[in-house]
């Protein structure tokens, strides 16, 4: 079959599959994003450094190097007006490296991994695995000596969860059980191996609790200080990785990934196939939409900020100082309304919100054609038929009349499709950052999200379709909420 042969692929999906594949962890997101944004000319500031903003300006911050906020103000700009605003997260379910890492069992190097999330961890044995993350080095010596942070991925295949043989299994067929804390740690390396390859003198000296505290930097404290706490293996691939010593290596946030890369699939190229779907796909889309939507004459007419804000750590309760549960959100949105302020009052802050209106995006259930009886009879989304509105009568989704209608407008006017989503009564209903901003901000949301199979897997998939459709809905979202808004009742 010809390359072009029933390829229905879309530029916009295009970029999503590079930008999945450069996004192992979400340092590895936010880094990418921070290029996108300083390639369509937005300024980087800092919440240690005031804020000195103009109208038509663009501009973006980081917290940890996980979460990432960007907004566009407004031409017509004026305090007390109105943001719209588009949240995501950079986090998704996967094994991370614990503390204290290194495991010895039955002849083999393995490393110790802690669950993140809610994964479906069964996917990820028997697949080629390696590491990625965030390091934190020292670079130089005495008073030239810095601390640095830095990005890794080790590109080749360096670990593993293989499965037990079914002839040592024979009831493994009636459900596949396994123990997250003894059957889930990766293997590095055989013992006899690693052995060898420090008699050959090609292992650099191992990193210990002792050695990284005797020349002030960070201390690992463990029970023994002279116990090594990470495979001398590992530390030697990653300083290989960094170029420096693993001496240098002070201390680390790694994750497992899958090396096997995002791509376009399916018989007639209809499908994504990845990691992470959940949730960089709406990360991705929400960060174009905003760049493409403020850089056309439309921001020189906009009486409103527009706002792009992707967290960390949603897939466990964004309860951190990088979450949707931080004031990260509040802050951004008081110090952006307090720079053209001629008054730091808190009403003009309280008026923002309340003109204010949030998309909250995140990934959500497609029908599956096996499964389909867990879905409800008349609330069944499906691959290329749009973005999906999430209703639930508990609050698991903030989603009401006047923000769904709002966000259908949008869709009405420029075409696009667009589906619902009511979880089944008989079952438990997930949720995301909407009802978290909508209660802790107090801003009217609304939850929507990309229809994809396999959530929470390590190998996730949606349709390309729906990747173009939700850059599109979002894009729309941006230059026309401030027009819907003025057509609503003050109390809407």
């Amino acid at each position: 079959m010809g390359d072009n042969v029933g390829d229905s692929s879309s530029a916009v999906a295009k970029e999503l599959v590079t930008f999945l594949n450069a996004s192992p962890t979400p340092f590895h997101a936010v880094h990418e994003a921070k290029l996108m944004l300083k390639a369509a000319g937005y300024q980087q500031i800092s919440e240690r450094s005031d804020w000195n903003l103009n109208r038509g300006g663009k501009y973006f911050f980081t917290r940890n190097h996980s979460t990432i906020i960007a907004f566009a103000v407004g031409g017509k700009y004026e305090a007390g007006n109105g943001f719209m605003i588009v949240g995501a997260h950079t986090d998704s379910p996967c094994p991370k490296l614990k503390p204290v890492s290194k495991v010895n069992k039955g002849g083999f190097l393995e490393v110790g991994v802690q669950t993140y999330g809610s994964g479906l961890w069964h996917t990820w044995f028997d697949r080629d695995l390696t590491i990625a993350g965030r390091v934190i080095l020292k670079r130089g010596s005495g008073e030239s000596m810095s601390f640095s942070h830095e990005l890794v991925k080790i590109g080749d295949p360096i670990l593993r969860i293989p499965t037990l043989a079914i002839h040592l299994d024979r009831n493994v067929q009636e459900g596949f059980k396994f123990n997250t804390q003894t059957h889930l740690a990766p293997v590095l390396a055989t013992a006899i191996k690693d052995e060898m390859n420090k008699q050959t003198g090609t292992e650099n000296k191992s990193f210990s609790a002792e050695e990284n505290g005797s020349d002030g930097t960070l201390t690992k404290k463990v029970e023994d200080s002279s116990k090594e706490i990470h495979h001398g293996l590992l530390l030697q691939l990653l300083a290989q990785e960094l170029e420096c010593q693993p001496g240098e290596i002070c201390d680390f946030e790694l994750q497992l990934c899958d090396t096997q890369p995002s791509l376009i699939g399916g018989a007639l190229k209809e499908f994504i196939f990845s990691g992470r779907l959940d949730n960089l796909c709406m990360s991705f889309c929400s960060l174009k939409a905003l760049i493409d939507a403020s850089n056309d004459d439309s921001l020189d007419q906009e009486v409103g900020v527009r706002m792009v804000a992707l967290f960390d750590h949603e897939e466990v309760g964004s309860n951190s100082a990088q979450g949707a549960g931080s004031p990260a959100m509040f802050d951004a949105l008081s110090r952006a309304t307090l720079s053209f302020a001629s008054s730091s009052l808190k009403v003009v802050v309280d008026k923002a919100i309340q003109r204010s209106f949030l998309v909250s995006a995140d990934m959500a259930h497609c029908l599956h054609p096996n499964y389909s009886e867990k879905h409800e009879d008349n609330h069944q989304p499906k691959m290329h038929k749009g973005l999906v509105i999430k209703h639930n009568a508990n609050q698991r989704y903030a989603t009401n009349a006047v923000t769904s209608f709002i966000f259908r407008h949008i869709a009405t006017k420029y075409k696009l499709p667009v589906q619902d989503f009511v979880v089944r009564n008989d079952m438990g209903c997930g949720s995301t950052i909407g009802p978290i901003l909508a209660s802790g901000v107090g801003i009217r949301t609304v939850d929507v999200g990309a229809p994809q199979l396999s959530m929470h897997s390590i190998r996730e998939m949606c349709g390309v379709d729906d990747v173009d459709h939700s850059y599109q809905h979002l894009k729309a979202f941006f230059k026309e909420f401030s027009q819907i808004d003025t057509q609503l009742s003050v109390d809407c």
